[in-house]
């Protein structure tokens, strides 16, 4: 199976998160689309070879394969968690349990990854490097553009923007009197976008060193394998053992009393919404894993 480096991976992890916050009307038809948008989305990455195409669409084919007969169901039980906890307004530890619970499942799925990013990082040419660089680079512009634009008032009023989209999106829309509650806890949260662009970027880095030292090495698949592997592991633990962890702890905790806050002053008939679009996807999911091939 031809694969390539550990960002390829991530992908499906990003693509993933979208069609869990996609409308509910349009969630199977994103999901049963899904394997081609991932492919273009590689492809804006990698630029794939004439002979390189075929191999990876029929790996991504295996994936969804792999995920709608293995994954979907335990969305559903995280999504039937999350409504019982609508029910009984969740305590912020039972939300930072959640978020440790999402962040060891994403580890869990990049690790059982890790062998076959290794065969496709093995089969990448130098010049497919330089295109992923390249695709970084106004990655980083198009994050500079939109998060670091103006002020710190304006960075606030864009970053409270981007929240408010996935807030409506749950529970429908708000009075001026919540939206006022909500900003407050937006703006509570530490600012640094320098930081989170720094980080990034240094996430980058380590992707295209590893790349370009399998390129060149040809390591056997094991020892590809396990240097995928400790690169998953430390992108992790980069958050807890980083010399910016007081930062990144404080916006972890202020972005959980963020939701927390939102929960807290939702109407029932906000949180029915909530409740509802949950089961929407709850319904969207049964459907397709019982339409495994």
């Amino acid at each position: 199976m031809q694969k390539f480096s550990t960002q390829s991976f991530r992908t499906w992890c990003i693509l993933a998160a979208v069609v869990l916050v996609a409308a509910c009307s349009s969630l199977k038809l994103a999901y049963n689309n899904g394997d081609t948008l991932l492919y273009w989305w590689l492809d804006n990455y990698v630029d794939f070879e004439d002979g390189q195409r075929g191999e990876v669409k029929k790996d991504i084919d295996n994936l969804f394969r792999w995920h709608r007969k293995t994954q979907l169901q335990d969305y559903i039980h995280v999504l039937q968690k999350a409504q019982k906890q609508l029910q009984g307004n969740p305590t912020q530890a039972e939300l930072l349990a959640d978020y440790n619970d999402v962040r060891a499942r994403t580890q869990a799925l990049l690790l059982k990854a890790a062998p076959d990013i290794a065969d496709l990082a093995l089969s990448l040419k130098p010049e497919q490097l330089e295109q992923m660089e390249k695709k970084f680079a106004k990655n980083n512009a198009d994050f500079r553009k939109k998060n670091m634009k103006g002020d710190k008032a304006d960075q606030n009023k864009y970053r409270y923007k981007k929240s408010m989209e996935q807030f409506e999106l749950w529970f429908g829309n708000f009075t001026n009197e919540q939206e006022n509650t909500i900003r407050a806890a937006s703006d509570a949260r530490p600012l640094d976008n320098n930081i989170w662009l720094d980080e990034r970027m240094r996430r980058q880095r380590n992707v295209l060193a590893l790349a370009r030292r399998i390129v060149q090495e040809k390591p056997s698949r094991e020892q590809a394998t396990a240097q995928i592997q400790a690169l998953i592991r430390e992108s992790f633990t980069r958050l807890d053992n980083s010399e910016r962890k007081p930062f990144f702890d404080a916006y972890t905790n202020s972005t959980i009393e963020l939701v927390h806050t939102v929960i807290r002053i939702a109407t029932p008939e906000q949180k029915a919404h909530a409740h509802k679009r949950m089961q929407g996807w709850i319904n969207d999911f049964t459907t397709l894993a019982a339409e495994v091939k």
